[in-house]
């Protein structure tokens, strides 16, 4: 369990940061912008649940994905080939496997896509829709770390499914898809 004495420690102050595995890296690091679009995902979809409602199975969804999602940026935060202190937290397939059951079931209840969709319609689907984007921003750096570097493959699988599960669950608070935003292709021309 993490113990937070203080909140401030000026360990960064020169523009630096620490990983998991005790190494500084520039704040600018491919790996810490990696986690820290993880952390806007996460931030982005702590704003969609205030606007949940009543639907308890979808807040309770959105809120074990907030906490798979320190488990993402815990992961990508300790390199693989580190040799830390503990045991590394990795995102297990587990956790994918849950977001595929989630997509499946939520995908059972939707109308028919007939054409792609805007991110908007209820407020609900628009945090989502937004989320869905920060997801895709942190899972493109994700993939461009794993070129660069050896990352756990569930960290990128996890994220791509957390932007499947972002769709449709927008489409859900769409009044199940019926009020869906659909894209005319050239309708402004």
């Amino acid at each position: 369990m993490v113990k937070l004495t203080k909140i401030y420690t000026r360990t960064g102050d020169a523009g630096d940061t620490g990983l998991g595995n005790g190494t500084r890296v520039p704040k600018y690091d491919l790996r810490v912008e990696a986690f820290g679009s993880v952390d806007e995902t996460n931030a982005t979809i702590g704003l969609a649940g205030l606007y949940i409602g009543n639907d308890s199975d979808l807040a309770d969804t959105l809120s074990r994905i907030q906490n798979d999602l320190f488990d993402v940026g815990a992961d990508l935060c300790t390199p693989e080939e580190a040799s830390p202190k503990h045991p590394p937290l990795r995102v297990s397939t587990a956790q994918v496997d849950f977001l595929e059951r989630q997509i499946d079931s939520t995908n059972q209840t939707l109308s028919s896509l007939r054409s792609f969709i805007l991110p908007g319609g209820r407020e609900l689907a628009a945090h989502l829709h937004f989320a869905r984007t920060v997801t895709r921003r942190a899972e493109r750096l994700i993939a461009q770390l794993g070129m660069e570097e050896k990352i756990n493959p569930e960290v990128l699988r996890y994220c791509n499914r957390l932007s499947d599960f972002l769709f449709v669950a927008a489409r859900r608070a769409n009044n199940n898809g019926k009020e869906d935003v659909l894209w005319i292709p050239g309708g402004n021309r």
